[in-house]
This record gives structure tokens, C-alpha cells and sequence, in this order.
């Protein structure tokens, strides 16, 4: 089996395998999509299977970190159980690292084959349910329509917020394109000062509903104000999902009752490269510690290049990693996703069974700001 670049003459084939995988008959792109790096792998002269990634940046700690956002995995039905998807991922991880991105993000129709390559649960995804009722009272309108000459402005908003949570794309050319975000049934705007977006409110109407996809706002009245202007739609809707970008307009504002409907994606991580990832991110709990280090010994087959003996060390407000160590702490690769979105703390990876010894440095670095979440489903 040979697993190579995907090439112009396999863009059909690939959408194939994903068709019969996924069961949709989308039209096939003439070309691959930009932002995205493409596998397939080839067997008796055909292609068996096939994945993407994404080039995306993903915010921790307030900085942006290069990640490999894998989508599109397909095997054909005849090469199932051979290892296929096993040796596409083992090299996407090789190619990440050689691209730079230290993290690889996905969301897992089959769990079991992505941990046994090193992914693990590291945040959600989520849609909430809900009816005007539940939103608050006293917001006045205060929008008008997108205009495509709006997509800096609104993509400047979306960047105030997102660096702010935890796991949220940075939504960054080439696999965004800011102007085509404003493409939907309803694109509204709260403008302010010299250009600037105060807020914004994408939704796509259909059949089914009214579904918001972004409700993303700089202050309480903008926020308030968007809200209001999505509890005009209780004429002709009794409710209406809303995607959760700003964990403060579900957690803080709306007002649901004990029992309601969340919709939850959960996304897996892998850490491709611990050294470059623990560089690339921000560390805010880092400032308030002393000097102090980790030992640890990682085990993780398909990422040589940082397994072994490895120290984490907190030094003037700065984390780096360095090799080394007495190797105390056992870690699994699974371990280092979860780690390092803070979804899971080192007494929870040790009940699993994917971290040995103590680690307590490891939980105060990355103490919690609540669910690490993707915005984006890819």
C-alpha cells in the first residue's frame, strides 16, 4: 500500500470514497479546496482511501497554534480492517509536524481507530435549543444589513472573542474567506466608530427553522440588542438553535430552564509535536508560579520525535519543553490532548489509565476557563 499526495486526478475518485462513506452525493470540486492538504491511499493501482487537512490556527492561552484540522476520512468498504486509515493517519501526523502544526484537531465518527493513533476528547462543540421566551427582555435592535465591505470588520469582531476562549479558530485565510462568511439569510451588523463592528448575527432560515450560527458581541447592549432582534422572530417560530460561540450567551444571559436541549459534537485532539505546541501557546497561570518542572516519559509510536524523557519547565513566567529528566511521570499520547485544552486534569487521565505519577504542575498550568470549544465543524 502507498499513502501519497493527493493529486488533481484523484480529486473524483477521493469525493467517491467519501460519498459511499458518508453517504452524500455532493457535487465534486473541480480542485482542492485552499487551505486544505490532502492523503490518499493507493492499493493494486487504485485508491482505497483518503483524508484531509485543514491549515488552521487555534487559539490557547490567548495565542494562536498551528493545528492540522482532519476531515474527509474514507476507506472503501473492500479495505476495511487492513490498516488503511491507520497508515493515513500515521503519515498526516508525519506531515503536520513537517508543516509546522503542533496540534491535530477532528471530529471522530469512529472513536476507538483515532485513540488508538494518539486522539483523545479535548473540548465540545455545541448547539443549544431555545425559545424567545428564554431570552432577555429590554433589548432594542440596533442592526442593519452586512455588507461584503463589512468582512474585515466582522472578522476583527469574531477575533475579539474567540482569543478570549479557549479552543476557537482563529478563522484565518486560506481555509476561511472572510467575505464568503457573510453568505447567509440573515447577516446583520451593529456597527460603531470609524468602520468598526460593535456586533454581528449570521443565521441561515430554512424548513426546519432558523439556525444561528454566530451571535457574537463586544459589550452587554450589542449583545442585548442582537438577542432582541432574534426574539423578533416569535411571531412565525417557536424556537430556534443557536450555535454556542460566547459561553457568556447561554451561560450568563439566556434564560433556560434546569432541564433543556444542548446538542453536543465533541472534538478530538493530538498533540503532533509537544515541544512546538507548548511554545506556540499562551500560558496566563504560567506568570503566577514559581520555577518548577515535570518529568516526564511519554509513550507515542507514531510521534518519535517527541517520545521518550521530557521535562516541562516553568521559568519566569515561560513554559518550554526541553529533553530530559528523570522521566517520573508516565504519559500516553492520548494524555496530551486533554492535557493541553485543560478538558481533563491529571487525576481524571489517571483513572483512565493514560498518566502515571504525580503531575500536579501540569493541572496548575492549565487551569480551567471552562469547556474548551470549536466553533467550526469540519
Amino acid at each position: 500500500m502507498l499513502v501519497r499526495t493527493t493529486e488533481q486526478a484523484d480529486v473524483e475518485a477521493a469525493a467517491g470514497l467519501r460519498s459511499v462513506a458518508f453517504g452524500s452525493a455532493r457535487p465534486v470540486d473541480p480542485v482542492l479546496p485552499p487551505g486544505q492538504d490532502a492523503l490518499v491511499a493507493e492499493a493494486d493501482g487504485r485508491l482505497v482511501g483518503t483524508l484531509g487537512v485543514w491549515r488552521h490556527h487555534q487559539f490557547w492561552g490567548g495565542r494562536t497554534v498551528p493545528a492540522g484540522g482532519i476531515g474527509g476520512v474514507a476507506v472503501d468498504p473492500h479495505a476495511r480492517g487492513r490498516g488503511v486509515a491507520t497508515a493515513l493517519l500515521t503519515r498526516a501526523v508525519e506531515d503536520m509536524r513537517e508543516r509546522g502544526q503542533a496540534l491535530s484537531l477532528l471530529y471522530a465518527t469512529v472513536p476507538a481507530l483515532y485513540r488508538s493513533c494518539g486522539w483523545e476528547r479535548a473540548g465540545v462543540h455545541e448547539w443549544i435549543s431555545l425559545t424567545p421566551g428564554q431570552l432577555p427582555t429590554g433589548g432594542k435592535p440596533l442592526s442593519r444589513a452586512a455588507r461584503p465591505q463589512d468582512a474585515p470588520a466582522v472578522h476583527a469582531c469574531y477575533t475579539d472573542l474567540a482569543s478570549t476562549v479557549d479552543g476557537m479558530l482563529d478563522r484565518s485565510a486560506p481555509a476561511f474567506d472572510p467575505v464568503e462568511a457573510l453568505d447567509h439569510n440573515v447577516a446583520s451588523v451593529v456597527p460603531g466608530h470609524d468602520g468598526e463592528v460593535r456586533g454581528y448575527l449570521l443565521a441561515d432560515r430554512d424548513g426546519d427553522g432558523l439556525r444561528v450560527l454566530d451571535l457574537v458581541a463586544r459589550d452587554l447592549d450589542t449583545q442585548l440588542g442582537l438577542l432582541g432582534e432574534l426574539a423578533s422572530w416569535g411571531g412565525v417560530l417557536p424556537a430556534f438553535d443557536l450555535r454556542v460561540l460566547d459561553p457568556a450567551t447561554t451561560g450568563l444571559l439566556t434564560d433556560q430552564a434546569i432541564k433543556h436541549t444542548v446538542t453536543t459534537r465533541a472534538w478530538l485532539m493530538r498533540v503532533v509535536d509537544l515541544t512546538a505546541a507548548v511554545a506556540a501557546r499562551g500560558w496566563p497561570a504560567a506568570t503566577g508560579l514559581r520555577s518548577a518542572a515535570v518529568d516526564l516519559d511519554v509513550t507515542d509510536p507514531i510521534a518519535p520525535w517527541h517520545a521518550g524523557r521530557r521535562r516541562i519547565v516553568v521559568e519566569d513566567g515561560q513554559v518550554r519543553v526541553e529533553p530530559g529528566g528523570s522521566g517520573a511521570v508516565r504519559v500516553k499520547a492520548r494524555a496530551l490532548g486533554p492535557w493541553f485544552s485543560g478538558f481533563q486534569n491529571t487525576h481524571a487521565l489517571r483513572r483512565a489509565g493514560l498518566l502515571d505519577g504525580d503531575a500536579a504542575l501540569l493541572d496548575r498550568l492549565t487551569a480551567s476557563t471552562g469547556a474548551p470549544r470549536l466553533g467550526d465543524y469540519f
